[in-house]
């Protein structure tokens, strides 16, 4: 069996970054579910944040003149609320892809350990098994010397 190496976040960034829409598109049943997974995907993409960025920056100017809504309001009702929606799907979607390969991982080595212990073959965990009950045999009280040595 070849060793894996950790799985790690970063791993899964570029598939974050770039989904494969037409697949999770064709996933969805009905129109609204398609849609909604079409939206979900394309926000959730660091170019949406950059889009959303330039977006933001264009409304500066009138926030910061005389009578606007000021920088700290521009940044909280604007700024944050635009990008930081973007970059936190991204977050969230490299996060749950590291955690799936994670996952999978656990159970295909709990398979080969499963594998391992069979007992119900010749060698191992059988012999192992068979002792333990010989010398819970031996401990019991009345066993096969009475009890009085292991």
């Amino acid at each position: 069996m070849a060793t894996r190496r950790p799985v790690r976040t970063a791993d899964h960034l570029h598939r974050a970054l770039h989904p494969n829409l037409s697949a999770a598109i064709r996933q969805a049943d009905g129109v609204n579910a398609k849609i909604a997974v079409f939206v979900t995907n394309m926000v959730g993409t660091m170019w949406c944040a950059y889009l959303f960025t330039a977006i933001s920056l264009l409304g500066l100017p009138a926030a910061l003149k005389p009578g606007g809504e000021g920088i700290v309001a521009w940044i909280a009702q604007t700024f944050l609320q635009l990008v930081l929606l973007s970059v936190i799907m991204v977050g969230q979607n490299v996060q749950s892809l590291a955690a799936d390969a994670r996952s999978e991982n656990t159970y295909h080595d709990t398979e080969v350990i499963l594998d391992r212990l069979d007992s119900h073959t010749q060698g191992g965990i059988t012999d192992i098994l068979d002792r333990l009950e010989e010398l819970e045999r031996r401990l019991a009280p009345g066993g096969l010397d009475g009890g009085r040595s292991a």
